[in-house]
C-alpha cells in the first residue's frame, strides 16, 4: 500500500512549538498549528491536545492557507 503521508507522520511531535491564532479568544476553541520539517505542518484541537493532530504537507497548507485567504473556504 502506497503512503504517501506517512513520512509527516514519522515527525516526534512532543519537541515542536505548538501556536494559536492571535485571533483566539479566552475561551480557547481554537485549533493549534506547529512547523514540521519540510515545510509541512501539524494541527491540534486546543481544547484536547492529547488527540492525534492532522498533519499536512507543505503543499497542502499553502492550498489550504490560499483558500482561507481568498474566502474560498
Amino acid at each position: 500500500m502506497n503512503r504517501p503521508k506517512a513520512p509527516l507522520y514519522g515527525h516526534d511531535l512532543s519537541v515542536v512549538s505548538w501556536r494559536k491564532s492571535s485571533a483566539s479568544g479566552a475561551e480557547n476553541n481554537c485549533v493549534e498549528v506547529a512547523e514540521i520539517p519540510g515545510g509541512g505542518r501539524a494541527i491540534r484541537d486546543s481544547k484536547n491536545p492529547q488527540r492525534e493532530p492532522l498533519r499536512f504537507t507543505a503543499t497542502e497548507w499553502a492550498a489550504f492557507r490560499s483558500g482561507v485567504i481568498t474566502g474560498e473556504l
